[in-house]
Order: structure tokens, then sequence, then C-alpha cells
């Protein structure tokens, strides 16, 4: 018996140096990616227009940032060259109506959206959003997202970097490589990730596993 007890101890003790070793390794400047694909945020407003008054929407599943959730329901974009079907909603409801749009998609929708941060919408163009009850025709809205990242001030004095600063970022991986102008966006209600989106994932074979550093 006592055999086994020492074999045992013996793995049990090859099990935590592994886990030591891990630990060890671990880069604190590392930050996890997050990977988004067009989605858009409705106001309370255009909500009840598109899928009936008092209509609630469904969670699907809460995102990595606080508060922030994929709903079930989806709606047709129509632009001026085409439509994209079945875009998903994230809750919960903004002041504004916001249309966040892949680089490729200004094509097939005949706009030119820009990169910009999530709020920063006067100038934008607008499409029609089309949904089980009705429609909306918005004059602004649509933009392609500016990679960014998110964190806490405690994250930003960590990582010597401020709210609103743009950086660089290095990407790793077969296919890693650099990305300027992310901005970093510091509040306290926010989870340390960088948020590209599928074309600029795919770009650099960025999965759900990778993670990035600022090199500024």
């Amino acid at each position: 018996m006592d055999k086994y007890e020492s074999v045992l101890r013996l793995l049990l003790d090859a099990v935590q140096a592994n886990l030591t070793s891990a630990e060890a390794h671990d880069d604190p400047s590392e930050i996890a990616v997050g990977v988004s694909n067009r989605h858009l945020h409705l106001s309370l407003t255009d909500m009840n227009i598109l899928f009936g008054e008092g209509y609630q929407i469904t969670k699907m599943k809460d995102l990595s940032q606080p508060g922030q959730y994929a709903c079930k329901e989806t709606v047709t974009i129509c632009g001026p060259n085409g439509a994209i079907e079945k875009v998903r909603i994230l809750g919960p409801t903004r002041s504004k109506t916001q249309v966040e749009i892949l680089k490729g998609d200004c094509y097939k929708l005949g706009v030119a959206a820009p990169p910009r941060l999530s709020g920063d919408l006067q100038g934008t163009p607008g499409v029609t959003l089309v949904g089980p009850k009705g429609s909306v025709h918005l004059s602004e809205g649509v933009v392609v997202a500016q990679r960014h990242i998110h964190m806490t001030p405690a994250d930003a004095q960590r990582l010597d970097v401020h709210d609103g600063q743009m950086v660089s970022i290095q990407v790793y991986g077969s296919r890693g490589g650099i990305y300027s102008n992310v901005a970093v966006r510091a509040n306290e209600a926010s989870a340390l990730e960088c948020h590209i989106d599928t074309e600029e994932a795919n770009a650099m074979n960025v999965g759900s596993s990778s993670k990035i550093k600022i090199i500024k």
C-alpha cells in the first residue's frame, strides 16, 4: 500500500509543479481578445416600432462586458445597394440606435460607414431597419467599430496608458502582426479585453484563446 501511496504522491507533486510552472509564465501584460461580428444596439423607441409596443427582448447569453448581452432577436439592415438579414441585437437598450457593421458590409449595403467608437455617431450614414412588426429609417448611426481595449482605471495605471489614448498592439500567432490606432477605453464599468471585428481577427488568425500586448 505504501508503494501506491508513494506513486500517487509523486503524481500529485508533478501536477502541482506543472500548475506552478504555468502560473509563473503568465504574462500580466497580455490581454484577452474578443471578436465581434456585425450587430446593433436599439433605442426603446425603435424597438417598439420594429417588434411592437412593449415588446421585451430575449437575452440569449451574457457578453464579456458587465451588463451587456446578446439577444435572440435579429433584424434586417437595408441600404441603397442591398440588405443583410439576421443581424443580432445586443442589449440593453440605448438612448440612440447604433448599427455596427464590417468594412465589407459597406459595399454590399452601399454606405460609407467610418470607423468610430461606440456612441460617436455624428456625421455617420443611415440605413433602414426591418423587424417583424415595422421598419425604421435611421438618418445616421452606422459605423465600422474602431478597434479598442476595455479596461478599468486600475488596469490603465498598471499598463501605463490612459482613457482615450491611441496605442498599437502586438497580435501573436502564425499570422500575427501589429494593429495601430487601437483606442483605450478605461472606466469602472469595463472588464479587461481587446475588441476587434471578424475581418480584423481573420486577417491575423485570432481565436478565442488569443492574446495581445500593448506596445504603444
